[in-house]
């Protein structure tokens, strides 16, 4: 397998998910080419993407280069000659992801255009590529073999939809693809809208331009609904504001405000059937261990 190296004296954290692999690393100023030689010995044919989490990077390919600042995102390619270097004498903390180049569904004919270019990780399918594989780096989490044939899709999907978006090639991803990438769209945007009490699935739906009748038909192959993931959303982030300890005297009605609940006796009984505890029994609860 062909794997840009930096030397890094930290801990490198590396998270294989079948045919994709990502890793996160800080390293000091470092320099990785990759020449034509390199590329006669092996060639795996794989395609990365590499986004700086602190610091800077440059990535030169196919006669062009990329300053990438934080959450900028480049393409390279192993079947071509390559730089990458850190940019500046500091540390760079970078995430980097490697899939086979086979199983993106666009052709080289046109991800080559993006070789060596800088693309936004900051809003749309870049922000999203960028924080899932900023996530799933940092996430300890033990993971089944089912986990990982969804990660692995998941991420698949997300870069597939990142280089469409900046090809304006989107309708030439295959049909399921787009449509879990939408839902994910969805659901980062729910996230981002928690505290507004007045969400709704019309205004999901407007945003995304699509219909309500769409979207609700999007999360029937969820086993859910729009309305009902809002909710279980809300409550996770109540549940974990009440176990943080840097939030104990914030009181439990502006806790729950915060989360999108308009009134605070619905949320205790939400709360209460969600975890079989009235949200001060869990707070005294989660926070009795020590400090420390």
């Amino acid at each position: 397998m062909c794997t840009t190296v930096f030397h890094s004296d930290q801990p490198i954290r590396a998270i294989d998910l079948g045919p994709v692999h990502i890793v996160e690393l800080t390293c000091p100023p470092s320099l990785v080419p990759r020449t034509p030689a390199m590329i006669r010995q092996t060639d795996p044919d794989l395609c990365s993407v590499v986004f700086p989490r602190r610091g800077a990077l440059v990535v030169a390919q196919a006669g062009r280069e990329a300053l990438l600042g934080e959450r900028d995102l480049a393409l390279y390619d192993s079947s071509r000659p390559f730089t990458v270097r850190t940019a500046g004498l500091g540390t760079v903390t970078l995430v980097r992801a490697q899939v086979p180049r086979a199983l993106l569904p666009l052709s080289a004919r046109h991800t080559d255009r993006l070789l060596g270019t800088r693309l936004p990780g900051h809003e749309g399918m870049g922000a999203l590529l960028t924080h899932f594989l900023g996530d799933l780096a940092a996430d300890r989490t033990p993971r089944t073999a089912a986990d990982v044939d969804r990660l692995s899709t998941v991420t698949l999907d997300l870069l597939a939809a990142t280089l469409a978006h900046h090809l304006d090639t989107g309708p030439r991803l295959p049909e399921e693809s787009r449509r879990r990438t939408l839902l994910l769209s969805i659901e980062a945007f729910i996230r981002d809208q928690l505290s507004d009490p007045d969400l709704s699935p019309r205004d999901i739906a407007a945003a995304h331009h699509i219909s309500v009748s769409y979207l609700h038909r999007l999360f029937r192959s969820r086993d859910t609904t729009v309305t009902e993931l809002i909710r279980r959303r809300r409550l996770e982030r109540a549940r974990c504001a009440l176990a943080d300890p840097r939030l104990r005297d914030t009181p439990v009605n502006r806790i729950a405000a915060d989360c999108g609940f308009r009134e605070h006796s619905a949320f205790t009984r939400a709360f209460n059937a969600s975890y079989g505890m009235p949200p001060r029994d869990w707070r005294r609860q989660a926070l009795r261990a020590p400090r420390g």
